[in-house]
Parts: structure tokens; C-alpha cells; sequence
């Protein structure tokens, strides 16, 4: 059974903001990849982002990081982003104030 696919609209921006048009499609695909088992994949994270998962895009350098709404069949993207430790501009720094802001609602 295939999932269907939403980004939440800071995701989507995230996405567009990616000048390279090689790597958005990189990326692209890997989300487009998670309709497709997305329970399966990547690594479920810990404490503030409990419930959310991770992947891996373009080996180590961008994250996505999603969760899954079962009753709706849905994966909500969450995020798109370089991991960089101990910066403001972190993928996970993001969603952690994206969540505590209320932000992390899916674009139809």
C-alpha cells in the first residue's frame, strides 16, 4: 500500500530554497521514497521529537525528517535540512522551535 506524501509548508520552503536543482531532486525522490514502508525506514528520534523519524539524503548531508499518521495513511515531511551540530541552522534546532511554536502542520 502506497502512503501519500504531504509537507508541512516549512518544509515545502525548505525544499524550493535549494538552488541546486540536482540536489532538490535528490532529495525529492527520497521523500517520493517514503510512500513506500516509511514505517520502515530512517531512525525514530528521542526526547522533544519523540514520534518523528529521520532519513538520510545525498549520504549524510541533508535530513528529512518526517512522521506518519496511520489513520490517514499519510507521512508529513516535516523538514529538510543540513545537519549542523551545535548551530541555530541545524535541521534539528529547527524543528524543535517549529514544534514548540505550533508550526508543524501539513500544505494540502
Amino acid at each position: 500500500m502506497k502512503w501519500q506524501i504531504k509537507l508541512t509548508v516549512p518544509a515545502l520552503n525548505q525544499l524550493v530554497m535549494i538552488k541546486d536543482t540536482r540536489l532538490r531532486e535528490s532529495i525529492s525522490r527520497r521523500i517520493k521514497a517514503l510512500e513506500n514502508d516509511p514505517e520502515k525506514q530512517g531512525k525514530p528520534l528521542a526526547d522533544e521529537l519523540a514520534g518523528y523519524r529521520n532519513v538520510r539524503a545525498i549520504g549524510q548531508r541533508y535530513r528529512i525528517l518526517y512522521k506518519t499518521e496511520a489513520e490517514q495513511v499519510v507521512v508529513v515531511a516535516i523538514a529538510v535540512g543540513n545537519y549542523q551540530e551545535d548551530s541555530k541552522a541545524d535541521v534539528y534546532a529547527l524543528v524543535k522551535k517549529l514544534a514548540r511554536l505550533g508550526l508543524l502542520t501539513s500544505a494540502e
